[in-house]
């Protein structure tokens, strides 16, 4: 007798399904390209960002580098520590747009240049990370003001002749002695002017860059204030951080693991004895068969035969009598008018094995229900038994 073969096919997709499965993907990535190019060159004509004294776009602040312009302060940028360092002096006015980018290193830096230089150094909206190294025994509360329109209810000069002004965002506290608490929110400051311990310089805490903006400049009194807080000396210098600058990745002697928080060191740790566990675990259970989808027919006697020998390469000689057994229950129940659900119950299929072959049916218990062999020669005599039995329920 002849098998048949059934005819091999091939699971690699070829080049056009391919392509018909990608171009959607490639389209849209194009698209979001070419739609990326596009809003960058319309932004490109003189908008540098927000808080940037170049740009003309409502969160820039080109318009207060010009009002003061025309009050013959000059405004200069810097993107680095070290110029903005070395532009610190009394006749200087250093505006730090996002004190939060700088690195603690970086503030611990910026504010020994600034401590005893005699100018103003003007912070804009600080928060927990930056404000206590840069203006120390100043503190960022948590709840920030609700309220965007406040006045000033102190009696800073700039301030009382500014009037309300957008200041609501960070409230701080402090307890340095001749502080200038301004523009309250809920009892707590969103404007600080600390005096330098010695010299007349100072330090301005601002809760909120408002002022600042183009498109909130005409509005309340933030023209009048911003003027005032920035047109103190005679020069400005606008310090924007950037991320090319070299001093935020110089860590001085520490290494990598030196900057990682000991949370993070903790967590990698219980994440790897995790894993193993898991590993462990996946790898002494044993999952059930799968069965899978073969390109050809293959013969039964292969699959018993490759099955017996998993079965002996791992001595599961108790596995493969209770699948001889199984198997033999199932077959035999039907013969002997046992219901198929209870051809595994010894009570249901041993009296109507007996009855059917008028014998002793406590010498079928061992046989269907005993214990595993306890070597091959035992395994192969009870399959022979077994089969013995099968032929011997048929012919009766």
């Amino acid at each position: 007798m002849t098998e048949a073969t059934l005819p091999s096919t091939s699971v690699s997709p070829t080049a056009r399904q391919v392509w018909t499965r990608g171009r959607g993907i490639l389209l849209a990535a194009v698209l979001l390209l070419a739609a990326a190019i596009a809003i960058a060159v319309v932004r490109s004509d003189a908008q540098h960002g927000r808080l940037d004294p170049r740009s003309a776009d409502p969160y820039g602040s080109r318009a207060v580098a010009e009002l003061l312009a025309d009050r013959g302060v000059s405004t200069r940028v810097v993107t680095t520590l070290d110029e903005a360092r070395a532009a610190a002096g009394a006749d200087t006015t250093l505006l730090i747009a996002a004190p939060d980018l700088l690195t603690e290193r970086q503030q611990r830096l910026l504010h020994a240049a600034t401590a005893s230089s005699g100018g103003r150094t003007v912070l804009v909206s600080p928060g927990s990370p930056s404000v206590g190294t840069l203006a120390p025994q100043v503190s960022a509360d948590p709840a920030v003001s609700f309220d965007s329109t406040l006045s000033p209810d102190c009696a800073l000069p700039a301030a009382r002749r500014a009037g309300s002004a957008d200041t609501g965002g960070v409230r701080y506290t402090t307890p340095a002695p001749g502080a200038d608490r301004c523009y309250p929110s809920d009892g707590l400051p969103t404007l600080l002017r600390i005096p330098a311990a010695s010299g007349s310089g100072d330090t301005v805490v601002l809760g909120a860059p408002d002022i600042f903006y183009n498109d909130r400049l005409d509005e309340q009194g933030n023209a009048s204030l911003a003027l005032q807080l920035l047109g103190s000396r005679s020069h400005l210098v606008w310090y924007l951080p950037s991320l090319s600058d070299d001093s935020a990745a110089d860590t001085g002697d520490q290494g990598f693991f030196d900057l990682l928080p000991s949370g993070w060191l903790w967590g990698t740790l219980q994440l790897f004895i995790a894993a193993a566990l898991a590993a462990l675990w996946r790898a002494r259970r044993l999952g059930p068969l799968v069965p899978e989808r073969l390109p050809v027919a293959i013969r039964a006697s292969e699959t018993v035969e490759g099955r017996a020998r998993l079965y002996r390469k791992a001595d599961a000689r108790d596995r493969a009598a209770a699948a001889l057994r199984s198997t033999t229950r199932t077959r035999l129940a039907p013969l002997v008018g046992v219901p198929p659900a209870q051809a595994h119950a010894p009570e249901a299929l041993l009296p109507a094995l007996s009855a059917h072959l008028q014998g002793d049916g406590r010498t079928l218990h061992p046989l269907l229900f005993g214990p595993p062999p306890h070597d091959d020669a035992a395994l192969v005599s009870l399959a022979d038994q077994l089969d013995a039995l099968e032929r011997e329920v048929r012919r009766s």
